[in-house]
């Protein structure tokens, strides 16, 4: 692979196509990469994603037992916290990476970490796997599939745009031209010293 985003982008597809194999979200991941490398990292998080995908995709069944909601609420929350994570450990990867870099006098700041930006690419290429499969759905009428054709042209082009500006700024940030700044998240509603929910009740 000559560019981040494109062994980043291999990899979310072939998490997304293994979870395909069985389609089942309590499927156990079976990751192909070594532990500590970044791939292993982001095989992880596009896995996590397309887990959170079919999660969000059965807790809007109108027809779902309220108990059953309630439980699935509770496994999205920990899937958020745990795609969050692992957010920052790619982010970790980062600025392990660009350490010994000296920025130029005039460097600039970013509005994300490069970790946030492929967190949205590994989005963009759920999207793309399922709005590929509304586009060729056989029971589904021509002016549906040509309606999502359109969307996933839209789709393919962003996704290509952001690939792009990941690996610019990746560039950026081996020349010096930007500083790699990071902040950790700081969720408050999931630590219980912080969620006046949850303190008040102890």
């Amino acid at each position: 692979m000559s560019t981040f985003t494109e062994l980043a982008n291999h990899i979310f597809n072939q998490a997304i196509s293994d979870y395909h194999l069985i389609d089942n979200v309590d499927t156990p991941m079976r990751n192909p990469y070594e532990r500590d490398s970044v791939e292993y990292s982001l095989y992880m998080k596009c896995w996590i994603d397309t887990v959170q995908w079919h999660y969000e995709d059965i807790i809007r069944d109108p027809h779902i037992d309220p108990s059953e909601a309630l439980a699935l609420k509770r496994r999205i929350d920990r899937s958020n916290q745990d795609r969050t994570d692992l957010v920052e450990e790619i982010d970790s990867y980062f600025r392990q990476l660009y350490s010994d870099v000296t920025p130029l006098p005039d460097a600039r700041l970013n509005t994300e970490s490069p970790a946030w930006a492929v967190d949205r690419l590994s989005i963009l290429a759920l999207k793309i796997y399922h709005m590929r499969e509304q586009a060729m759905r056989t029971d589904a009428s021509e002016e549906h599939k040509a309606r999502c054709q359109m969307k996933l042209d839209v789709l393919l082009e962003q996704q290509k745009d952001l690939s792009t500006a990941i690996d610019q700024l990746l560039d950026d940030y081996q020349a010096g031209r930007k500083v790699m700044k990071v902040y950790r998240q700081m969720k408050m509603y999931n630590d219980p010293s912080t969620n006046p929910i949850l303190y008040k009740q102890s």
